[in-house]
Parts: C-alpha cells; structure tokens; sequence
C-alpha cells in the first residue's frame, strides 16, 4: 500500500554542478535552498535585495541587476526613525542615509556583476498579490509604486491586488528577453515557495499559487533555458501532513525542507558534484563539532585530519572556497 503519492521530476539538462554561478532571488523559501547550496561550498549570490515574494518585485530586482542603475536619495523615505526602500528587506534599513545609500549601491553592484556571469538563475514566487502605494501615503511617496516589503508603514497607505497571470506571464516574458540580452548563458530554474500565506485566507492562498503556477509554466513551456522544480508540489501534494509544518501551520519545518533539497539535489545537480557534496559535509559539520575534552590527543588528532582533508579538497578542487574551515582547523590545534 503506497502513502505517499509518487511523483515524477525529470532530470535537469544540463545540470546545475560545481565551478557554476548561481544566483538566488526571490520567497524565504529561495533561502533554504540557498543557505544549502552555500553550505556545500557552490558559488552563490543570494537575495541582494533580501526576501522577495511577489513576481513584480522579483521582477524589478533582476532588472534593475541588469541595468544598474544606482539607488538615490529619492529612493529612499523615512519611517518608524530609519531610512528606508520600499524595494528592499528592512536589512537594509538604518540611521545612517549615506550608509543605506552605499549598502543598497554594494549589493546591485555585486548583483550586476554575478549575473552578468551567472549560469543560474533560480527564482522562488512566494505570492501573486502585490502590494502599491496608494494617495493616502504621505505627498513624498509616488502613487501607484510597487512596492517589496510595507516595513509596517500604516495599512492605508496601500492597495493590495492579486496580480492577473496575463501580467506575470508579460514581466516573466520580459525578462527573458532582457536576460538573454545581458547573459546569454544564464539559464533559469523556477520554483513555487510552499510556504502557505495564510494571512490571505486559505481561498485566496491557493487562487495567488495557482497563478503562479499557470505563469511559470507558461514561460516554462515556451521558452529554452527554464526549468521548473517542484518544491511547491513535493510538500503540498507529497509530504501533505501538518507533521512537515512548523508551529504557524505556514512554514514547512525542517524535515520537510530537507525532503525538498533532497530531491533538487538528486534531479538537479551532476553525479560527480553530488558525490563531492558528500565529502564537503562531512567537513562542514566536523567544523561545528563542539568536542567536552578538546585537549585530549583523540580531538588533536580529529582536527589534524580534518585539515588535511580540507586541504586536499581545496587544492584538489581550486574553486572550492574552504579557508574558514582550514582556519579553524588550524587554530583549534593545541
């Protein structure tokens, strides 16, 4: 008797492997596969302009990677005693105009940059309702922006709108072309977040993924290059259990997401890099070993082993960045 429902992930062409950049945008989902893929040493860039959940938002962001077009003054607008973005994470948010400025300028420089050699681009959609400035916002706010993240300004400042799949197909068709343009190499690997946005009610939850979902494939269906990965459907459809959510019922907790890098990792990333994946873990994890005794010759011993291994790897694999791990096992060392 099966419990699970089976279902059928079909092997990335090319494969995602080591040596490649990747660049991460968009839900808090995007992050659990990035902190992932960083953890196991890849060459990542992940969520310049912090969590993005919308397609407008992920939209402008790549966009304005693309262009690079610097942040100004008028970006910015002062509430609850810092400066802020409306297309930005409060991470970004400080005291300091300048500092903001210069922050927010860093992180699009970096991003331009990456994507410009970017092989990936994997894009995580949290949610189709988007968010805009309204007249009721104070006279220094433009009317009608799209806006990231609301940084708890007051309610009536915005218009919520779940935005049609005609207009997340046109920004997603959009960006194709702008993309193919910047970085002809640059292929893209859609996911749908299975976080459930239950603040919109469960009705309007599934009407924003099935959006979604429609527009993705859409553009997936149409044209080279993108790929569609189903986390959304491996926690929904699958897993199907409030066992995988976490206290808020919303967020999928860590067995669960662990089940989802499990399978990109088997249908998204080569044969050789998932073996050398096995052999970096085992060194990451040995870097937060918190031993009782770390004098005794056992521990010593451990450490030495472990650099050596880090070593090894590292001149064995030069675009494998383990000097954290080599430090550390070095300095441990009585």
């Amino acid at each position: 008797m099966d419990f699970m429902a089976p279902i059928q992930i079909e092997k990335l062409t090319p494969p995602v492997k080591y040596g490649d950049k990747i660049l991460l945008i968009g839900s808090c989902f995007t992050e659990h596969i990035g902190n992932a893929l960083a953890d196991h040493k890849f060459d990542i860039l992940q969520n310049p302009h912090g969590i993005l959940f919308d397609p407008a938002s992920v939209y402008h962001g790549l966009v304005r990677y693309i262009e690079q077009t610097p942040y100004t003054e008028e970006d910015l607008f002062y509430l609850n005693e810092v400066w802020q973005s409306w297309h930005h994470h409060s991470r970004f948010s400080g005291m300091d105009k300048q500092q903001v400025l210069t922050q927010m300028n860093a992180a699009l420089n970096e991003a331009h940059h990456f994507l410009k050699q970017t092989e990936w681009v994997i894009i995580t959609l949290g949610s189709s309702f988007s968010y805009r400035l309204n007249e009721k916002a104070p006279g220094d706010h433009q009317a009608g922006l799209k806006v990231a993240n609301c940084h708890r300004a007051p309610g009536q400042w915005f218009d919520k709108k779940m935005l049609e799949i005609d207009e997340t197909v046109a920004m997603l068709d959009n960006l194709y072309h702008r993309l193919r343009i910047f970085n002809p190499n640059a292929k893209i690997i859609f996911t749908i977040s299975p976080v459930r946005h239950l603040r919109d009610g469960a009705v309007a939850n599934n009407r924003s993924k099935a959006r979604l979902l429609e527009a993705v494939h859409h553009i997936v269906n149409k044209f080279p290059h993108h790929y569609y990965f189903p986390a959304y459907e491996l926690v929904i459809d699958v897993l199907r259990d409030y066992r995988f959510y976490d206290v808020d019922l919303a967020h999928p907790n860590y067995p669960a997401t662990e089940f989802v890098l499990e399978h990109f990792t088997q249908a998204c990333i080569d044969e050789a890099s998932r073996q050398l994946m096995q052999e970096i873990r085992s060194v990451v994890i040995a870097r937060k070993h918190k031993p009782f005794h770390p004098d005794t010759q056992a521990h010593q011993t451990f450490l030495s082993t472990q650099y050596k291994k880090a070593l090894r790897l590292s001149q064995q694999y030069p675009f494998l960045d383990l000097k954290e791990e080599m430090a550390f096992f070095k300095d441990a060392m009585t």
